[in-house]
C-alpha cells in the first residue's frame, strides 16, 4: 500500500476542502465536521474541480455545474449511476494521509 502524506491536519477546518495531486492521481479531500474524506477531484459531468467546490453537511457542489456528491461515499446525488472514487483517509500525527492500493 502506498500513502501520501497530504498535508497538516490543522490547516483543513471542518467545512473546508482542498486538491491534490498524488500518484497521478487528482484528488479532492474535506474536512467534514472533524473527519477527513477523499474521493476523485474530477466532476464526472464535465470535468470541474471537486475540490473548489462547496460543502454543505456531507454534500459537495461542483463549481462548474452544480452536479451534487456525497463525500462519505463519492455517491452523485440525483444521478444513481454516477459515483467518484473514494480513498481512504486517515489523521497520523497530525498529517492528513492517503492510502493506496
Amino acid at each position: 500500500m502506498r500513502k501520501f502524506n497530504a498535508g497538516k491536519a490543522s490547516d483543513l477546518k471542518p467545512g473546508e476542502g482542498k486538491s491534490v495531486e498524488a500518484f497521478g492521481y487528482y484528488i479532492a479531500i474535506y474536512n467534514v465536521k472533524g473527519e477527513f474524506f477523499a474521493v476523485d477531484g474530477t466532476c464526472l459531468h464535465m470535468g470541474g474541480s471537486i475540490g473548489e467546490g462547496k460543502l454543505e453537511g456531507t454534500t459537495v457542489t461542483c463549481p462548474l455545474h452544480g452536479w451534487k456528491y456525497d463525500m462519505t461515499s463519492g455517491q452523485c446525488k440525483g444521478e444513481p449511476f454516477f459515483k467518484l472514487e473514494s480513498y481512504t483517509v486517515k489523521e497520523e500525527n497530525g498529517e492528513i494521509i492517503l492510502e493506496f492500493p
